[in-house]
């Protein structure tokens, strides 16, 4: 049982953090200067970004197995069916959660701090650097919940990663798989490892915080 299921654990911990760091990286790279600057269409943005925050996961993952199999334009890749595949879903349904939530967070508060570091002669990078560092703590806050995003997921990754026992199969798709089996016991042991690792990852928030304070 436990050779069975210590792959799959890592799989999942693997394809989630990556998912969730590349979707971070983007998502927060671009939302500190979205949420400094006004333009005509930061609104219809905004918008747009809402709505990819709801888009139904096994609808991204349908984007995904097009762009990813032979008829798409990836196709002579041969990603379809990979943890790559899976982490490709995964960044996508994670980066407009991060984007649009560090926008959403920013948006009061990069202002003032961008006009404090200008009157002390700070370049471009060093205003970004400061606006990350101030609003760490909102920051963390969502990548946590980006990576919740990530971790739940099972509709966008069975369907490009296939739940290939050995290669593909994560949690999710695991609780999915027994239970359709009806092996209700393996099912409820993946699933309190999976409630677990949240505790641990927002128990771990809690703390940076409490030492941050």
């Amino acid at each position: 049982m436990a050779s069975e299921i210590l792959p799959v654990i890592f799989l999942s911990l693997i394809v989630s953090f990556t998912s969730t760091f590349i979707a971070s990286v983007i998502g927060i790279s671009a939302a500190v200067p979205f949420s400094i600057k006004n333009f005509k269409l930061k609104k219809y943005i905004l918008r747009i970004n809402e709505v990819l925050m709801s888009m139904p996961p096994v609808l991204m993952g349908l984007i995904v197995y097009v762009v990813l199999s032979k008829e798409g334009s990836l196709g002579n890749y041969n990603l379809l069916f990979t943890p790559f595949a899976m982490i490709i879903a995964q960044t996508l349904l994670v980066m407009p959660i991060v984007f649009t939530l560090t926008v959403s967070s920013l948006s009061k508060v990069s202002v003032e701090i961008m006009k404090n570091c200008k009157v002390l002669g700070a370049g471009r990078f060093e205003i970004f650097i400061s606006i990350i560092n101030e609003c760490r703590m909102q920051i963390l806050s969502i990548i946590t919940t980006g990576f919740g995003r990530a971790i739940s997921e099972v509709g966008a990754v069975m369907m490009v990663g296939g739940n290939i026992k050995g290669h593909t199969r994560v949690m999710t798709t695991f609780i999915a798989f027994e239970t359709g089996k009806g092996n209700f016991r393996e099912a409820f042991i993946i699933g309190g490892i999976l409630l677990f690792i949240s505790l641990i990852v927002n128990t771990l928030i809690h703390c940076f915080k409490g030492e941050a304070e």
